[in-house]
């Protein structure tokens, strides 16, 4: 259910919030789904130790490392308030704080009604207007069409193929790589002119 937690983005049907010390069986539930690991596992789950000792302290750090302007954050539905799962626009760890990256992991229940396109539109409005952001980017397998989908919906272009990670070389359609996608402040800004 929806924690009593400072909002950091609302959609239509989407709200964000921090996570908290108290999220680790949300992260593990997600994490657990093969089907949602399919493109980053190969379908293993995520350790539970790992999501509490690593992947939930890291994201927490991130709250203070970007004093809460960017970060890993959870996504509720905002009428009922189900977890949907999580959506981040952050800078990689040593970069610059005017590149930030796109990414999302939802829930199975939560695919194919919108709500990562909603999301990620949001987010990218909120990076080119609130945060001084001049670029956004995110990276998706070859084979994962859903995700490729839904950044071309948000008006972002593959600027690059990427090699498969070697930790990611066991996954399905590892052989095919990948494809980096971005959009810059001056190309969204062109794409929200155009909007009748």
């Amino acid at each position: 259910m929806l924690a009593a937690v400072d909002t950091y983005l609302q959609t239509e049907r989407v709200t964000l919030h921090p996570f908290s010390v108290g999220d680790a069986d949300l992260l593990i539930e997600l994490d657990g789904d093969p089907a949602v690991m399919r493109y980053l596992s190969g379908g293993e789950p995520t350790a539970p130790e790992l999501v509490r000792g690593r992947d939930l302290p890291s994201i927490l750090a991130g709250y203070d490392r970007w004093a809460g302007a960017f970060g890993l954050f959870a996504a509720y539905e905002t009428a009922g308030g189900a977890f949907v799962g999580w959506f981040c626009l952050r800078p990689e760890r040593e970069g610059p704080l005017d590149e930030a990256e796109l990414g999302y992991r939802l829930r199975r229940a939560a695919w194919g009604r919108g709500y990562a396109t909603e999301v990620s539109s949001a987010l990218l409005t909120k990076a080119f207007t609130d945060l001084d952001v001049r670029m956004v980017w995110g990276a998706t397998m070859a084979l994962n069409r859903a995700s490729q989908h839904v950044m071309e919906k948000v008006g972002m272009t593959v600027t690059e193929a990427l090699p498969t990670p070697e930790d990611m070389l066991a996954v399905e359609g590892s052989e095919l790589g990948g494809f980096r996608y971005e959009i810059t402040k001056e190309q969204w800004e062109r794409q929200q002119a155009l909007r009748p």
